[in-house]
C-alpha cells in the first residue's frame, strides 16, 4: 500500500474510488453527478481549500482508502487544530490497517505543520465507532451537530 496527497490528476481514480464504495456498500448520501465532479475539479483551483490535506492510500494500482481534514485556526483559544472531515475504506480493504495508516500519515503532515490537535465528528455506525474508539491517544468528547445554512 502507498499513501499520495490528492491532487488534480488523482480525480478519476477518486470517482472511481467512490463508484466502487457504492457498489460495496449503499449507504452514501450524494450523487457522483457531474455538479460534484465540476465542484471537486474546481476545489483545485479555489483558494478556500489551500488549508487541507487529503490523502490517497493506494493498493494494486486501485485507490482503497481516502482520508481529508482542514485546518481550523481559532481566536477563542489561539490555537490551531485540524478538522477531519472524512476518512474512508473500501468494505473489501477494512481490517487492513488501511484508515491507521491514512491516520498515522494524515498526523505527521499536521504535525509538520504545528497542528497538535485533530477534532472530528464521528459515523455513529457500530464499525465506525469501534474504528474511533480504537486510535491512540484519542478521547470521546461532546456531540456533534450540523447546521444548515439556508
Amino acid at each position: 500500500m502507498k499513501i499520495i496527497k490528492y491532487t488534480e490528476k488523482e480525480i478519476p481514480d477518486v470517482l472511481d474510488f467512490e463508484k466502487r464504495l457504492r457498489d460495496e456498500e449503499d449507504v452514501w448520501g450524494w450523487e457522483i453527478d457531474d455538479e460534484y465532479i465540476k465542484s471537486v475539479k474546481a476545489s483545485f483551483h479555489d483558494g478556500r481549500f489551500n488549508d487541507t490535506v487529503s490523502l490517497l492510500a493506494y493498493d494494486n494500482e486501485k485507490i482503497v482508502g481516502r482520508i481529508d481534514a482542514c485546518i481550523l485556526p481559532s481566536r477563542f483559544d489561539g490555537s490551531v487544530k485540524a478538522y477531519l472531515d472524512w476518512i474512508c475504506v473500501v468494505k473489501s480493504s477494512r481490517h487492513k490497517g488501511v484508515a491507521q495508516a491514512l491516520l498515522s500519515e494524515l498526523k505527521n503532515k499536521l504535525k509538520e505543520k504545528g497542528i497538535d490537535t485533530i477534532i472530528a465528528l464521528t459515523a455513529s455506525n457500530d464499525e465506525a465507532q469501534r474504528f474511533y474508539k480504537s486510535i491512540p491517544d484519542s478521547e470521546m468528547h461532546d456531540t456533534g451537530i450540523w447546521i444548515n445554512i439556508k
